[in-house]
């Protein structure tokens, strides 16, 4: 099958992930995360836990299968929720619970002597209410909206709980398997945001299982600012009215000033991008509107230029709204509201911490090529506020995210378990036997 061969072919490359992270060059992990790796290699739990997650992939597929078919539209994650939360507390955890933001949590008790490390998948798809998430297999390749992007992370962080309570393995630190909402699109992260709260529970480290793949290690957050800018007006016949001020023209100045502007800020330095992603407003083609909106993206590697541009872009909605009242023949003036709708901080993981050393060396150990990278994933917050945090696939390949084609091929699927564990357990450590 053609098909087949492409998507073989890109499962070859390093780092497959639907988050599509920005990669750098493959990495060698440190001495001492290499030696702690192996050491969980020789024990005789650890192997028996990694040939189960080779027998259990059956039931990992219809767990993912499952939950891909259950709807989870942004703001609208709670049917989901609740299958996760039955799926924790019948596998086994020592409690579990729903926040008040929705997030799922499942606290796995280790004996208290190590750190608490989070393990988390989004429940969350980008697709809205009514459409058809039922899944559909032609030939060895799953179809279905959000199939991989995050089912695929939901069934994995559950299968890493199926098998550490089958191989009876005993951590010296707490694991808190989490389900997040919000993590797509408008969602703007609230449930991540909600973890790292004051009052929230406590986490030392945390890895956010997204997509697909076996290879790539996001340790670095991509920020991002978004907008729903809104120019008002009083509207009016396109005939009878003409000269009022038009909220559609100042809207189309705005974005040919920022265009300008934001093309030449963003030529050199650190990769920045911007985008005018939904325009809207008005009633008729022969109407003067009293509103038009548009949605704004930006996103940088850094802060400061995602503030640069920013600034860029506040400047020319406000230039905008001078020039078409200062052009408009009568009438009221054009106004406008600027909300921010999105925030994603950036953040510049430490190459060397342990958590990302221990991620190279258990993805070098399974016979991966390990490659770090950067992206916008629940992560980003985490890595904000310098707490040790990657992103990883969840095993296998897929593609056509957020699309109505979306599909999964269970190519090393349980390599990319396989590996969770491995970090995940190197990060909480073993408590010794008896």
């Amino acid at each position: 099958m053609p098909h087949l061969t492409r998507r073989l072919a890109l499962l070859a490359l390093p780092g497959l992930l639907l988050i599509a992270p920005t990669l750098v060059s493959a990495q060698t992990a440190s001495a001492d995360a290499t030696a702690q790796i192996e050491q969980l290699l020789a024990d005789a739990r650890v192997q028996d836990a990694l040939r189960l997650i080779e027998e259990g992939d059956e039931v990992t597929m219809a767990t993912h299968v499952e939950l891909t078919q259950i709807p989870a539209p942004p703001f609208m994650e709670e049917v989901r929720g609740a299958r996760v939360l039955e799926m924790m507390l019948e596998l086994g955890v020592d409690s579990a619970w729903v926040d008040e933001e929705g997030n799922v949590l499942g606290l796995r008790k280790g004996t208290g002597s190590g750190p608490v490390l989070a393990l988390t998948g989004h429940l969350d798809t980008v697709f809205p209410e009514g459409t058809d998430v039922r899944v559909q297999q032609r030939g060895d390749t799953l179809y279905a909206p959000g199939i991989s992007d995050d089912t695929r992370g939901l069934a994995a962080i559950l299968a890493v709980l199926r098998t550490m309570n089958q191989a009876e393995i005993r951590t010296a630190g707490d694991i808190l398997f989490v389900a997040t909402v919000g993590e797509e699109g408008l969602g703007d992260l609230r449930g991540v945001k909600y973890l790292f709260r004051d009052g929230g529970p406590r986490i030392d480290a945390f890895i956010s299982v997204d997509g697909t793949g076996q290879d790539g290690i996001t340790h670095q957050g991509l920020g991002s600012y978004r907008y729903r800018i809104t120019f008002e007006g009083p509207g009016g016949h396109s005939w009878g009215a003409f000269g009022l001020a038009n909220p559609a023209h100042a809207l189309g100045r705005a974005v040919q000033l920022f265009d300008v502007a934001a093309a030449e800020l963003t030529a050199e330095g650190p990769r920045t991008s911007y985008n005018i992603g939904r325009i809207g407003g008005g009633t008729s083609v022969n109407s003067i509107p009293f509103e038009s909106w548009m949605e704004v993206d930006m996103r940088s590697e850094s802060p400061e230029s995602l503030d640069i541009v920013d600034a860029a872009l506040i400047n020319a909605v406000n230039r905008a709204v001078e020039q078409e009242n200062a052009e408009r023949r009568r009438g009221d003036e054009v106004t406008v509201t600027i909300d921010r709708i999105g925030t994603r901080p950036s953040g510049s993981g430490d190459e060397g911490d342990p958590l990302v050393q221990r991620a190279i060396a258990a993805t070098t150990a399974l016979d991966r090529l390990p490659s770090l990278g950067r992206s916008s994933t629940d992560s980003n917050i985490p890595i904000s506020l310098g707490i040790p945090a990657i992103t990883i696939g969840g095993g296998g390949g897929g593609g056509a995210a957020h699309s109505l084609d979306e599909w999964y091929l269970n190519v090393n699927g349980p390599v990319g378990i396989k590996r969770i564990m491995l970090i995940s357990l190197a990060q909480v450590g073993m408590a010794p036997v008896g």
